[in-house]
Parts: C-alpha cells; structure tokens; sequence
C-alpha cells in the first residue's frame, strides 16, 4: 500500500486550538501556499541569520512597468521557491505586466513532490503600495 506524504507547519496566526488549547496546524496544500506566501513576502536580508531568505518583490515593483521588469519578477519568485521550498515543483510561472492597473498578474501552477495530487494553480495580482 502506497504511503501518502503528508506536511504540517503551524499557522502563522499563532491561535490556539480551541480544544486542545495547542497552537492551531495547517496542513498539506494549506501549508505549502502558507509557506509559499511568506516566501513572497519576505525581503531578502530580513530574517535574522539568513541574509538570502526572501526576494525583492518590493524593489522590482517600483522598477518601469515592462516586460523586463516582468522577467526579474518571475525569476526573483522562481529562485526563492526552488530554494526555500522543496516540497514542490513549479509546472508554469507568468508574470505579465498591466500597465491599466500598475501592477503584475501573475500565475503560479506547481504539482507537490511525492503525491498524485493534480497541479494547484495561485493567481494573483502585486501592486505597488507605500
């Protein structure tokens, strides 16, 4: 019988349980798209004792809107992953620019590694803000 591999990391809420009154878990795909988000999140330099955790987001999103600026996005966003995070495998990764919204759209598809699972596709949008 096949094994199933199974993750879990704790919630970034840092809640406690109502029941068991222990601080509240997220698993599986919940926990890969909780780890994939801090990822994103996290300027590079910011954690204490990993100067390399993170990628500059922040600074590619006050570069000029183009294409270009769209290619150091998504290899920012694709380094950060497959180096933080081998739990899964990036299928497909766009970062187009919208020049009507000043923004990027930008399309994560990735499959987890060790299970049958059909890929998960994240599409969101990153904006400047001050």
């Amino acid at each position: 019988m096949p094994t199933v591999q199974t993750f879990k990391d704790l919630s970034v809420t840092f809640k406690k349980h109502p029941v068991n009154d222990d601080l509240i878990v997220v698993r599986d795909k919940a926990a890969i798209a909780q780890s994939i988000k801090n990822l994103l999140l996290t300027q590079r330099g910011e954690r204490p004792f990993q100067p390399d955790l993170g990628c500059d987001i922040a600074r590619i999103l006050f570069e000029p809107l183009d294409y270009g600026s769209g290619v150091v996005l998504k290899s920012e966003i694709k380094n950060v992953i497959l180096n933080y995070e081998p739990r899964i495998a990036i299928n497909k990764l766009l970062c187009i620019p919208v020049e009507s919204s000043n923004g990027y759209e930008v399309e994560l598809s990735y499959s987890i590694i060790g299970r049958e699972d059909r890929p998960v596709t994240v599409e969101f949008f990153l904006e400047r803000t001050r």
